[in-house]
């Protein structure tokens, strides 16, 4: 996937085992709770010591850019969504790399390692650095920029008073809507697919579903791998429409 500044290259990618074991030890993303307290300090973003990848992009410097390209786009999608809709749109503030657990808190809860969450009370996107460059290495570039459209579509939930009974309502709406802003954005050109890119998203969905047996009820589910795959790509293929938006 290319953002229309810069591009990034591919190779080979990680089996399913390689990347469930990488980001199943976190990503329990979900609208943090309302309240709390914001980031301690914006974080550094990872030495440039770290120079290899799985899949053939190699430097931090990719990493970052493809973050903030993200960012970018997502703010750019939703705020011509707004616009089309008559409704003012206010970016999320900020977004947030931390190394530590204890570094970045919500609510007065302090975020563990290996996750990226948004929390409402400061209005900002938190992610474990080390665990997002991991995800970058094993899954792709592509996996970055579901990751970014998963959270802030958190945001844009919470600025709409969208507010579902269970977790999982909330989760695989956010899967869907991030599915929305990446395939909008391709279909107007904001976005562009290289080889690869659609497989390194299914890849990256299958790893982070729910373990077998997780109750769907059960606060913080956030869905099956399949009911995951099947609403980031509803969103892709549908627009908002097929989350349930308009």
């Amino acid at each position: 996937m290319c953002v229309t500044r810069s591009g990034f290259s591919r190779g080979r990618r990680a089996t399913i085992g390689g990347l469930a074991a990488a980001l199943l030890a976190g990503l329990a993303c979900a609208v943090g709770p309302v309240g709390g307290d914001g980031p301690a300090q914006q974080q550094e973003q990872p030495s440039a010591g770290v120079t290899t990848r799985a899949d053939g992009t190699t430097s931090v410097s990719e990493f970052t850019d493809d973050i903030r390209g993200a960012v970018g786009v997502a703010e750019e999608y939703w705020s011509t969504e707004f616009q089309r809709s008559g409704q003012p749109f206010r970016p999320i503030g900020r977004v947030v790399a931390y190394q530590q657990e204890g570094e970045v808190a919500c609510a007065g809860q302090a975020l563990p390692r290996n996750n990226a969450v948004y929390c409402p009370q400061g209005d900002f996107i938190a992610y474990d650095v080390g665990w997002a460059v991991d995800a970058f290495r094993q899954v792709g570039d592509a996996f970055i920029f579901y990751l970014l459209g998963h959270e802030y579509a958190h945001g844009v939930q919470v600025r709409l008073g969208i507010q579902y009974s269970y977790t999982i309502e909330q989760e695989l709406q956010a899967d869907c809507m991030a599915g929305a802003y990446i395939g909008d954005s391709v279909r107007r050109g904001k976005l562009t697919l290289e080889p690869g890119d659609l497989d390194e998203l299914r890849d990256g969905l299958l790893a982070v579903g729910d373990e077998p047996g997780q109750p769907w009820f059960a606060e913080g589910a956030h869905g099956s791998a399949e009911q995951r795959t099947d609403a980031f790509f509803r969103g892709y293929e549908q627009s908002l429409a097929g989350c349930g938006l308009s």
